[in-house]
């Protein structure tokens, strides 16, 4: 049965079985599908791990390999022939999700020990990250550049908007409900759903509460509670039912950016960073924004601070030759 994938036949899960997988037998199949369904539960997360599970399994198939015949040794050299094509932080994620499906093959009895267990990855280490920030500036100039005569302007902007003045990921903004935008205690909220199934409320700022109004009042949804906020639009330019997909709401970004003089790197997640350092500029704190921003550990929210780097031109330029 080697050279090939084998289609799982439960019509509620779509994946396919790997060759090295399905040969193994009935019962390593549906532990397989289980891991991938069942204990992963970020669709982003899992598309991500399905792929790199799926390069290994091939990679396996091509080196004649069976599923107990994997060894340490095995996995070490697929993890040091992908550090040449990628970089470190994918091969990390490569091998964390081997890793993590052989730990639910072992605990099934599929096979007797992890393989991977003792694998180390590539040495990693990041102090500043690499999304593309705008200053202050540049983030009024794009907001102040959309035309917001159509209702398709009017969105455009309160997303943007959401995504500036709350900290959050575009998947969180997009999957707002029109009733996660919603007034307590005399102040408009955001009700927003992150990662890992977390819910995450955090203040309106005036800004993106004006944008947001503008905007829910134009499309005549604010009766439409159970609704998705964000909508996509149609080939007339009309709003649908349908929600905005991330992709399209890069493009929506790029477009955007461009024609108000940007940068074309700029993207979903420029916001995010970009909220946190017009934060920190204006004397807010690593603790606060790693609260607003719902990030685990202050260590990543540092990540989007881009304070020091004038500070570091600065010093740069003191070097008079």
């Amino acid at each position: 049965m080697s050279g090939h994938q084998i289609e799982i036949t439960r019509p509620s899960s779509g994946l396919i079985l790997p060759a090295v997988i399905a040969d193994a037998g009935e019962h390593a199949g549906r532990r397989f599908v289980e891991f991938l369904t069942a204990t992963i539960r970020n669709k982003n997360t899992r598309k991500a791990y399905g792929r790199a599970i799926a390069d290994f399994f091939a990679w396996c198939e091509q080196h004649r390999l069976s599923l107990p015949a994997i060894e340490p040794v095995h996995v070490a050299a697929y993890i040091e022939q992908l550090t040449v094509t990628k970089s470190a932080p994918t091969v990390k994620q490569h091998l964390a999700a081997i890793r993590m499906c052989f730990d639910w093959l072992t605990s099934g009895g599929v096979i007797r020990f992890n393989p991977a267990a003792s694998v180390r990855g590539p040495k990693h280490s990041v102090k500043r990250g690499k999304t593309p920030v705008l200053t202050a500036d540049e983030a009024r100039q794009l907001l102040d550049s959309i035309d917001i005569s159509t209702v398709i302007g009017l969105r455009d902007r309160a997303l943007i908007a959401v995504m500036v003045y709350s900290f959050a990921r575009v998947g969180a903004a997009l999957a707002l409900k029109v009733e996660d935008y919603y007034t307590e205690g005399r102040r408009a909220w955001f009700r927003l759903h992150e990662k890992g199934g977390k819910r995450h409320e955090v203040p309106a700022h005036h800004n993106a509460e004006h944008y947001l109004d503008a905007y829910i009042e134009a499309a005549g949804i604010a009766g439409d509670k159970k609704s998705t906020l964000f909508r996509s639009i149609n080939r007339q330019r009309t709003l649908t039912s349908r929600p905005l997909v991330a992709r399209n709401a890069l493009d929506m970004v790029k477009r955007r950016a461009i024609a108000a003089g940007l940068d074309a790197s700029t993207c979903n997640h420029t916001f995010r960073a970009t909220g946190i350092t017009a934060y920190l500029e204006n004397g807010g704190t690593i603790e606060k924004a790693q609260q607003i921003a719902n990030h685990e550990s202050p260590k990543t929210t540092k990540l989007y601070d881009r304070t020091n780097d004038q500070i570091t031109l600065d010093e740069v330029e003191r070097i008079a030759i």
